[in-house]
């Protein structure tokens, strides 16, 4: 596969990226489950440096004992961070869910705002996580979701030279339509999981393996 040279051969290659995504992946979703934007920012909170599958075995009895932002907000972190213990980091995460708690009840009415700006200011909700609760439980495309899987598919995937998770977005949201922010992310962290893997990736079925030409590809 030859490097593209010019803005239009580029903008070709990006829209058959997202035409070979939409093939392999027409549904992608969030994997964390909730019922609503506030359960989402606790999971999504609970979810760095720990597997989605691990935040979801937690996150059930975690809802059953603070079922509202309410809750979590009376309680205090040393208490909380027993319940989280299994997902790691769990003194940091649960200083960061009572803030978030105390927040969104002091400040937002006990709602998630829908804003970007809004969401920075809660505690633990960095720039991933405010997208991944913006787009997934209001629709609203903020941004482009950089987990570590999409930091390293898009370095892969040559749509970006960065490293920093911020600067990625940034080329991301320039070249991925405004449209496709949300599904583009949940596409590339499943392709991620699926079959473009850290160490050995299955490139054979891979309909992106035409157009990428990563260095370490294994056809």
């Amino acid at each position: 596969m030859k490097r593209p040279k010019t803005a239009a051969e580029r903008q070709q290659r990006i829209a058959e990226i997202l035409r070979g995504l939409d093939q392999m992946y027409p549904a992608a979703t969030c994997a964390l489950h909730h019922n609503n934007p506030w359960e989402l920012l606790v999971a999504t909170i609970l979810s760095a440096q720990c597997t989605d599958k691990r935040v979801n075995a937690v996150t059930p009895g975690l809802f059953a004992k603070y079922p509202t932002p309410q809750d979590f907000a009376a309680t205090r972190p040393e208490v909380l961070a027993n319940d989280i213990r299994s997902t790691g980091f769990f003194n940091n995460k649960a200083k960061s869910l009572v803030g978030a708690a105390r927040k969104v009840v002091a400040e937002f009415g006990g709602q998630v705002p829908k804003t970007i700006d809004e969401m920075l200011t809660i505690p633990g909700a960095a720039r991933k996580t405010a997208n991944v609760v913006l787009g997934t439980a209001y629709g609203i495309a903020s941004g482009v979701v950089v987990d570590t899987h999409v930091q390293r598919i898009a370095r892969r995937l040559d749509l970006t030279r960065n490293t920093d998770p911020v600067k990625i977005e940034k080329d991301l949201m320039k070249i991925i339509p405004k449209e496709k922010w949300i599904l583009f992310s949940h596409q590339i962290i499943l392709h991620g999981r699926a079959l473009c893997v850290a160490r050995n990736p299955k490139c054979a079925p891979c309909s992106l393996s035409a157009i990428c030409y990563a260095p370490d590809k294994t056809v």
